[in-house]
């Protein structure tokens, strides 16, 4: 199958072939008729994988101390292995998706062959033309409502979980920093709530954008000062919370964010920028400042979205899965309108030139960028490097010829044991076997395995 992944070594985004997943239990197998770039999380990730060791140090210091740990236990040479083993993986992209089950793993008989189902969690929800999700990273998809708008199923949670942690009430003004895809949902969920919305953004076509999709008022961020709320905010009747959706390393929104709140107003941090909260304007309002954590509770709980334990109802009323069916719910009634935010589509043999127009490389303004996936190939589990039949056999083996499998392909695995398997002689590296379809591609085509597939394995 086709899937769309990040090369760590040579920072090149490509569209590879690799074996699909297995169905493992409490999760559907699930082909994808359509998934959404998120552009801020997805561009960051690819920046942070183009950037040098230094400059993904200078990013992650918190990686730094875990190496320099390592150092002190390990030593030189294996952290070294470890490094070169780690550049030679590849990161799958994409973590919001829609499609249609193909095959139901124990434990998640909510689900059955055929349903429409949209999708979420990065690992999961990737651009791929098959994905196995968890169950609780899965929801059943409306009637009336299309694989395309179904899509946006993961940004939609983010953007309705950014509403829920401001906490704001009908009738009550917001204003949304940042007018990107989540901000562009933020706005209509909070106007399907009640609220008044102000939307600001630098760039003056997705201002336009805002005030189409029926904003209450709508302005470029240099121009706030001139607009007639401008002197609301002066008397202090400014925006009861501000909700923050820019993706910049800039100061200005969290600082523009002091202005436009009221007093004792709410600022809540959405989107990743810089939160260096000018102490001034924050401490005379006493403003609030909260985090919004991606998709709602249960976000970065393995128990949660891999072994699929729910939180009870009554004390955990919005998880992730009820915020992905409650989004859902809200584009199926048209209260939140997908259609005009998809500027670009791409089908998946092209999505190298949808990454393209992602990093900049294709000159075109866009907000939602949306993947295709036109074929439906008979997948099997089982996939050949170029080269190679995986049922071949050579036409003249010594007795003394061993052939050899391999299951695990971990860092240890590549950076310790292979290297020293491959320099055996006398065997035969036939198949090779690991937990996901791209890291046993990959293995497989560095180490000289005829053959690769996923396991079918769960711990």
């Amino acid at each position: 199958m086709k899937q769309v992944l990040q090369d760590l070594r040579s920072h090149a985004v490509q569209v590879e072939e690799v074996p699909p997943p297995c169905c493992l239990p409490g999760g559907v197998l699930v082909r994808n008729q359509a998934s959404l770039i998120s552009s801020g999380t997805e561009r960051a990730t690819i920046d942070l994988g183009s950037k040098t060791l230094l400059g993904k140090a200078l990013e992650r210091p918190d990686l730094v101390r875990l190496l320099l740990r390592r150092l002190k236990s390990s030593g030189v040479a294996e952290v070294i292995d470890t490094v070169r083993a780690r550049l030679d993986t590849a990161v799958a992209l994409g973590y919001s998706s829609a499609g249609v089950v193909l095959e139901v793993g124990a434990g998640a008989e909510e689900f059955a062959v055929g349903d429409q189902v949209a999708c979420a969690g990065a690992g999961y929800a990737g651009h791929a033309e098959v994905n196995w999700v968890p169950k609780n990273l899965c929801a059943k998809i409306p009637p009336n409502l299309s694989f395309e708008s179904a899509a946006a199923v993961a940004v939609g949670a983010i953007a309705l979980q950014g509403v829920r942690v401001a906490e704001v009430k009908v009738g009550e003004r917001v204003a949304v920093i940042g007018l990107g895809l989540i901000g562009q949902l933020v706005a209509q969920i909070l106007r399907a709530a009640g609220c008044g919305v102000w939307g600001l953004d630098p760039d003056p076509q997705r201002v336009k954008l805002a005030d189409e999709l029926g904003v209450d008022f709508a302005c470029e961020n240099r121009a706030w000062k001139q607009s007639p709320y401008s002197a609301l905010c002066q008397r202090g009747e400014g925006a009861d919370a501000v909700i923050l959706t820019a993706a910049t390393r800039s100061s200005e929104p969290i600082e523009l964010a002091g202005e436009l709140a009221r007093e004792r107003g709410v600022v809540v941090v959405v989107g990743n920028v810089r939160a260096d909260i000018p102490r001034e304007p924050y401490y005379k309002k006493e403003l609030q400042v909260r985090y919004s954590r991606s998709y709602g509770p249960g976000r970065y709980d393995p128990g949660y979205e891999e072994r699929g334990a729910d939180y009870p109802y009554g004390f955990v009323r919005w998880t992730e899965k009820r915020n992905m069916e409650a989004f859902l719910d809200l584009v199926a009634q048209q209260k939140v309108r997908i259609e005009p935010l998809l500027t670009h589509r791409f089908s998946i043999d092209e999505g190298l030139e949808a990454f393209k127009l992602l990093s900049g490389e294709r000159k075109e303004r866009y907000v939602g960028i949306l993947l295709t996936y036109p074929h439906a190939p008979s997948f099997s589990n089982r996939v050949a490097l170029p080269g190679a039949s995986p049922g071949a056999r050579p036409t003249a083996v010594s007795r003394e010829t061993v052939g050899v499998g391999w299951i695990g392909a971990g860092t240890f695995s590549r950076a310790r044991l292979l290297p020293g398997l491959r320099k055996i002689g006398g065997l035969r590296l036939l198949g090779i076997a690991n937990a996901t379809g791209p890291s046993a591609r990959r293995v497989a085509k560095s180490f000289g395995f005829r053959y690769s597939r996923p396991i079918l394995l769960r711990f």
